[in-house]
């Protein structure tokens, strides 16, 4: 019962004891960074304009070893009225993802596209929790096709990198028999 907590050994081993299947999964999941500010409190908490609302996110990949990669999910919300920022929130919200036996691409497509998929749900409720214990109604995240971005993404370097390949030389006649 060694290997009880080790998402790996318990999802990749076949029936005949051959280790050759591809595996993935999710090892653990943390909060690595949280800022809340409200830096204008309490007078934020009066305003009655509209605020506009700025979600930025980013996905970042650290290999731990090799089997093991953390994936990180990076948000900031900020709300701004034409009083003032109400509140600034980022969040470094990480997991711990377990590859072995998989293709160099699809390890790719999962790090980048499947694990902040499973990682948002948990991301989205930290942001929301945040935002209402700084004084605020929650915010909902609108869920993120990552998979959507993650092939357009793709789509998008491959056409730089077309774009950026020198053009074959050609040769034209030069008119000489």
């Amino acid at each position: 019962m060694a290997d009880e907590g080790n998402v790996l050994s318990n999802l990749g081993t076949a029936p005949n004891g051959a280790d050759n299947q591809p595996v993935a999964g999710v090892i653990s999941q943390y909060v690595k960074d949280l800022s809340v500010e409200n830096p204008k409190a309490p007078e934020s908490f009066n305003w009655r304009s509209q605020p506009e609302m700025d979600v930025q996110f980013n996905i970042g990949a650290n290999k731990v070893s090799d089997e093991v990669t953390e994936v990180e999910l990076r948000i900031t919300a900020t709300s701004k009225t034409a009083e003032g920022v109400a509140y600034i929130v980022e969040l470094s919200y990480c997991g711990l993802i377990g590859m072995r036996n998989m293709p160099d691409e699809q390890m790719h497509a999962f790090t980048y596209a499947e694990a902040p998929r499973i990682l948002f749900p948990f991301a989205r409720r930290v942001i929301a929790d945040a935002v209402r214990d700084a004084g605020f109604a929650p915010l909902l995240l609108d869920p993120i096709d990552f998979n959507g971005l993650y092939i357009q993404q793709l789509a998008q370097r491959r056409a730089e990198e077309g774009a950026a390949a020198p053009a074959p030389a050609t040769t034209e006649p030069s008119g000489e028999a």
